[in-house]
């Protein structure tokens, strides 16, 4: 799995979220990190901010979805983006779901359970 933030408290309390329900996790600290992580090993799913230096979270998730090895690969973005809009871009360019900051770690272990169970997943 990996966590794509540029936000270091952020980051620490995903991972820590999701390493305490026994995931491994790999992080990266901006939108560059984060495609060069996913080609290099592509991940079970994608943790994914969408405001990062360097390349922003809806391009690297449009990155993904036009990459044959990460084109199934869930996103979950989690931002502080909330308005309508901004939902609605991050499902038109692929995420699979969409989280808003400030969120419930409890939530967020739930939401990449269910990504990680859908039936139609290819492994």
């Amino acid at each position: 799995m990996l966590v794509a933030d540029d936000d270091p408290d952020i980051r620490e309390l995903v991972v820590l979220k999701l390493e305490s329900a026994g995931f491994e996790v790999r992080t990266a600290n901006d939108g560059h990190e984060a495609l060069a992580a996913t080609m290099a090993e592509p991940p079970a799913l994608v943790v994914l901010d969408l405001m990062m230096p360097k390349i922003d979270g809806i391009e690297v998730c449009r990155q993904l979805r036009a990459n044959p090895a990460t084109s199934s690969t869930p996103v979950l973005m989690l931002t502080a983006l909330a308005q309508a809009s901004d939902v609605e871009l991050g499902v038109a360019v692929g995420a699979d779901d969409y989280l808003v900051k400030p969120f419930s770690p409890r939530e967020l272990l739930a939401r990449v359970r269910r990504l990680l169970d859908r039936p139609d997943r290819a492994d």
